[in-house]
């Protein structure tokens, strides 16, 4: 009997579970996660709501849930993201209730979000924490059989921070993001090179010799503008952070205000979390086919609307590629200024997801045990389940590190002994 779901169609479910084993093999540390819940089943009994990009990571993920007992519904977290014949592999191959449509409309996203909560979770799993929005403004009545829940990117924490500090938030929650094998790894050479892939995709351009515009200046943009500058980009960054924008001097990035990067910017990434990065003072000064991409979770940091009052109804030249006309310019918005890296490919590769979706099994395991008596906060995963997951990619990876004997041991933990 197939679960409940809405998805493109089923019929896509083999090419979907061939591309999910294919997933899997890149994804060791997650793997042997899934061998110990198979035995230990610490999960048992939980229901777990996921809104998360529906990929062949996020289903090894799914997988791993189920194994350790959770009773698992999966739904997007962006309207793009979707991988049809995963979701499809997910509900005909593992019997994972899954809602998701590449290319669903906002109201059907907000449908399927709606159909994951009426699982009525123990735990949330989000990507950006719209499962987490939509519980505390119109799904209350959920809040009591809540133990808590997982984050998984910088949007979503950003977010629930907010609803932290206003004491709006009503459960506790782990911020994936913040583990150091998320967002050192993941965010830096995940979406480096994946929101590269995703603009090559749409586009076929030529990235060497252009002048790329790197929006921002945290783990994601450095890891997008050290791949650009990899490929012979010239890369430019914009800030607000002094730190950050001494930073990006430093690495060897001219640095400027957006409004002085638009007149001679080829290709423009946002990677913020924040809104109107790219704005209409922007959009007049950018010169004749200029491409601007989003990195960031929320499509806002474009200002559409803006881009379409100068620029009129756009004409689509290539998949992903909308063409509007600006004071006879040509600039082209790819993604729809979604996350373009899985709008136009395929997100991260799934050697670093395994890091990240490592910290959201374990982040689930661990708010099994302690949830009921945390407070609603927003938590790291302790360091030193961070490093056992660094560990385990190592060994993966056949690479081996030193050992402290114990006289040095000995000495980093005493302060007598000196010069």
């Amino acid at each position: 009997m197939t679960v409940q779901h809405d998805v493109k169609a089923l019929d896509l479910s083999t090419g979907g579970r061939y591309r999910i084993e294919w997933a899997e093999q890149e994804m060791p540390v997650l793997r042997a996660i899934r061998e110990r819940f198979a035995k230990e089943k610490p999960l048992q009994g939980m229901r777990i709501s996921a809104c998360l990009h529906v990929t062949t990571e996020t289903a090894n993920l799914m997988h791993t849930l189920q194994v350790g007992g959770a009773d698992v519904v999966l739904c997007a977290s962006n309207p793009l993201s979707t991988q049809d014949d995963v979701a499809a592999s997910l509900v005909a191959n593992y019997e994972i209730p899954v809602y998701a449509i590449k290319g669903e409309d906002n109201t059907t996203y907000y449908e399927h979000i709606k159909a994951a909560l009426d699982h009525k979770p123990h735990i949330t799993m989000d990507d950006g924490a719209d499962l987490v929005s939509v519980i505390h403004k119109t799904r209350t009545e959920l809040l009591q059989e809540i133990v808590g829940g997982t984050e998984e990117t910088t949007t979503g924490v950003i977010r629930l921070r907010a609803m932290a500090k206003d004491g709006a938030l009503k459960f506790p929650i782990i911020a994936v993001n913040d583990s150091d094998t998320k967002h050192l790894f993941d965010n830096r050479y995940g979406t480096g090179q994946s929101t590269l892939d995703g603009i090559i995709r749409a586009t076929n351009i030529l990235l060497a010799g252009r002048t790329v515009v790197v929006a921002g200046y945290g783990w994601c943009s450095r890891g997008i503008a050290s791949r650009a500058a990899g490929m012979g980009a010239n890369v430019v960054v914009t800030e607000i952070d002094p730190l950050r924008a001494l930073e990006a001097v430093m690495d060897g990035y001219r640095v400027m205000p957006m409004v002085d990067a638009a007149p001679v910017g080829d290709i423009f990434i946002t990677a913020t979390g924040d809104k109107d990065v790219l704005d209409a003072q922007h959009f007049e000064r950018m010169k004749h086919g200029a491409m601007v991409a989003n990195s960031g979770h929320f499509n806002v940091e474009i200002n559409i609307p803006a881009l379409e009052k100068l620029g009129g109804k756009p004409r689509l030249v290539r998949p992903f590629v909308e063409e509007y006309k600006v004071k006879g310019n040509s600039i082209y918005l790819l993604g729809e200024g979604r996350l373009i890296n899985l709008a136009a490919a395929e997100g991260h590769p799934a050697s670093v997801m395994d890091m990240s979706f490592a910290n959201q099994a374990l982040g689930a395991e661990f708010m099994v045990k302690h949830g009921k008596s945390m407070t609603p906060q927003v938590y790291t995963i302790p360091a030193d389940v961070d490093k056992e997951i660094a560990r385990l990619k190592l060994e993966a990876l056949g690479v081996k590190i030193d050992v402290l004997t114990p006289e040095q041991a000995e000495y980093l933990s005493q302060w007598e002994e000196g010069t």
